[in-house]
């Protein structure tokens, strides 16, 4: 599954929750310190792929007539150029890759400005994060799920993209996230 931007503050949450309550690093800052620093990595990956895809957008747009003449498949056109480019994005495709990357970056930035220190392997602080994301991406479509039903099932009726909707989306999204121990 693909990281998105509206997961960003869930997947930080996650991640800082796992580091604060292992027994392997001392915490030095504020679990909103560490959040803060985890949400901007993480953001500003997830930034890159954006730009990535708007570039792979544009050009197919500038390609169109072409791609019409030949019939060309949309969607696997776009996958395979966003595949062709990614590395001038520097943007990582597959999911391990990138999670990887992501721990790596988090990794350096919490350790060399002292967040936390540690005396183990960095693969083990590295692991944790890495776990922290896969737990998090493998949970959160259900709890989506969960969280669209239980609004259906309320007794008034809401309007799917109001405010209201989305408010209450969203808390009830948070509270199924809660349950699962993703966040």
């Amino acid at each position: 599954m693909k990281l998105k931007l509206i997961h960003c503050d869930f997947i930080s949450r996650k991640i800082t929750k796992d580091l604060i309550l292992s027994s392997i690093l001392q915490v030095r800052k504020t679990k909103d310190e560490i959040k803060t620093v985890i949400t901007q990595v993480i953001e500003d990956d997830i930034q890159k792929e954006i730009k990535l895809e708007n570039a792979v957008a544009t050009l197919l747009d500038e390609n169109e007539d072409d791609i019409e003449f030949y019939h060309a498949d949309p969607r696997q056109l776009f996958w395979m150029t966003k595949k062709k480019l990614s590395n001038d994005y520097d943007v990582l495709l597959k999911p391990e890759d990138r999670y990887s990357d992501i721990a790596h970056k988090l990794l350096n930035i919490l350790y060399e400005d002292d967040y936390i220190h540690f005396e183990v392997a960095d693969n083990q602080i590295k692991n944790i994060i890495v776990l922290s994301i896969e737990q998090f991406m493998a949970g959160f479509d259900e709890a989506d799920t969960l969280a669209f039903e239980r609004i259906k099932s309320l007794k008034r009726s809401i309007v799917p993209g109001t405010d209201e909707y989305n408010e209450i989306f969203m808390r009830l999204y948070e509270e199924e996230l809660v349950k699962k121990g993703l966040i």
